[in-house]
């Protein structure tokens, strides 16, 4: 009973961290998109967001965060057979990644708050490709978890059908871009 409660916490603390990590890039991105303003509108709109990216880093994405991965590494403690098993270590490799993008996160918020309102120095459409990335992590932890050992017996069709959804979601993106700069 108590791993069920624990599983049950860290698949919460873990929608609660993604939903903060989407968000927050999705700020980025708006910041980014404060340049095409001028005067006092850029001004405040990058304040708020400014405010707003540090507020959902230190209230909700690294709060959930942590206890996701308190809750992960006691269900590891709890069930130590899961070290012994591919499909864990699979799950691990993609959590190294999705560890990668919160370091560039942080980054980014960091960034933010020393900038004063100026530009981020980040292209616009590189921030919106960079958003799909923890949208990448989550599919593949997902069915990780989920189809457990079929991932390795199939691993070449969840491949092909990984690279499918990677194209069709860059191309969405790239084409929003395109009508949002084709609408200016």
């Amino acid at each position: 009973m108590l791993y069920t409660i624990i599983k049950a916490l860290h698949i919460i603390f873990m929608v609660s961290y993604f939903a903060g990590i989407f968000y927050l890039v999705r700020l980025f991105v708006y910041y980014k998109d404060t340049d095409d303003f001028i005067g006092e509108k850029q001004k405040i709109l990058r304040e708020q967001y400014t405010f707003m990216a540090k507020r959902l880093w230190n209230i909700i994405t690294i709060p959930a965060g942590v206890i996701m991965t308190i809750c992960g590494v006691i269900m590891i403690i709890l069930n130590t057979g899961l070290m012994k098993t591919p499909w864990f270590h699979l799950k691990l490799t993609f959590l190294i990644g999705l560890a990668v993008y919160h370091y560039w996160c942080w980054k980014k918020v960091l960034e933010l708050k020393k900038l004063n309102g100026n530009s981020l120095p980040t292209a616009n459409i590189k921030l919106r490709q960079s958003n799909e990335i923890a949208t990448f992590i989550l599919f593949l932890v997902v069915f990780t978890v989920i189809l457990k050992s079929a991932v390795i017996t199939y691993w070449w069709q969840l491949i092909v059908g990984f690279l499918v959804l990677v194209l069709l979601i860059m191309m969405t993106v790239k084409l929003v871009n395109k009508n949002k700069k084709n609408k200016s």
